[in-house]
């Protein structure tokens, strides 16, 4: 392979940019990998990586003291910008003794939510004064990229102070009717635990955290979006009532009463999401909305989250969304098959019904 290569990830880049994909793999011992629209596909025609090259991508995407904190912790999440083009978020990990990078493409024009297929009621959540939304699903569902699309509503209509708290930064703002700080964990704050401590002090009006990691992070979004702050986050969860669930979990059992007080206080909605394989190629949004109000309140403060998909099953002229009906949708527009609705489905006997 090539000696220079940054020009041989600029390459890369521009292929995955071409071949519309979503992820480059590059990962010792094999040719280097693309995804397209959900499926990995090898670049057979690409050499194998040597160890050499894979040192050589190394240096090219990371910084001196990032090879040294790659090398010495086994793994490190950053992002790299190929000139005006493309930004890439990388996490770099060892696996069998060599070095591997995953590479998930961050589009550079942050999309509408009709641009994205999702549904329009989310703008309601971008209006709010204060409050905690979430964005929830697995890894690779688009929560991501669904959050930069509220950011950037709150940014284009309304004069706020909006900071967001990331590991790495993904889509970078450009200021319009707010002020936009961004800080990256450990490059602009030590933990996010740090920097959302800090948020008190900071005259902040609307909060985006990448990520709820910890026990202190969520802690501290909830304490936010209780005290005046409309914080917006994410986590890897399958549904609303399974996102409760997890949040409270997180704490020991002396404490879960409490936090359950601010959920039930606190809670705006929570926004779960797929790709789901579309029949004519490509992906499409299926989702489900919780919309909290004093039932839901109700719920979480009395331990009855189990009853939560009842509410949204039942919700749909609040505006809830129900994961099943918006597959069966699907399934009914010729967006999507049976069997794929299925695969998605978390209830196949409700999703058995709709269709």
């Amino acid at each position: 392979m090539a000696s220079d290569y940054t020009k041989e990830l600029e390459g890369l880049a521009d292929y995955v940019l071409r071949e519309g994909a979503s992820d480059l793999h590059l990962s010792e011992g094999k040719p280097p990998a693309i995804r397209v629209n959900g499926t990995l596909l090898p670049l057979e025609k690409q050499p194998k990586i040597s160890h050499a090259d894979a040192e050589g991508f190394s240096r090219a995407l990371l910084k001196k003291e990032e090879v040294e904190r790659f090398f010495a912790d086994k793994e490190v999440d950053v992002s790299w910008a190929y000139a005006d083009k493309a930004r890439f978020r990388v996490n770099g990990y060892f696996q069998q003794g060599g070095i591997a990078f995953a590479m998930r493409l961050i589009p550079r024009k942050i999309q509408t939510l009709e641009e994205l297929g999702l549904p329009p009621i989310l703008e309601s959540f971008t209006k709010r004064q204060q409050g905690f939304f979430l964005v929830v699903g697995p890894i690779g569902s688009g929560k991501s990229t669904t959050l930069a699309s509220l950011i950037e509503m709150v940014n284009a209509s309304r004069a706020e102070h909006i900071m967001t708290i990331e590991d790495p930064i993904e889509y970078v703002y450009e200021q319009k009717q707010s002020i936009i700080d961004q800080r990256e964990v450990r490059l602009d704050t030590k933990d996010f635990r740090t920097a959302l401590t800090s948020l008190f002090r900071q005259d902040i009006d609307v909060a985006l955290i990448g990520e709820m990691r910890d026990i202190e992070t969520i802690s501290a979004a909830v304490t936010a979006a209780e005290t005046g702050h409309l914080v917006f986050s994410t986590l890897h969860t399958n549904s609303a009532a399974q996102t409760i669930e997890r949040i409270i979990d997180v704490f020991p059992e002396g404490q879960q009463e409490q936090i359950r007080l601010q959920l039930a206080g606190s809670l705006t909605g929570i926004f779960s999401q797929r790709l789901v394989p579309r029949v004519a190629g490509g992906r499409v949004p299926a989702y489900e909305l919780l919309i909290s109000n004093s039932a839901v309140a109700n719920l979480i403060r009395e331990k009855r989250t189990h009853e939560i998909q009842t509410v949204i099953q039942t919700g749909a002229e609040q505006g809830m969304i129900d994961m099943d009906r918006s597959l069966a949708e699907l399934v009914r527009r010729g967006e999507i098959t049976p069997e794929v609705a299925f695969s998605y489905s978390l209830n196949p006997a409700v999703l058995e019904r709709l269709l």
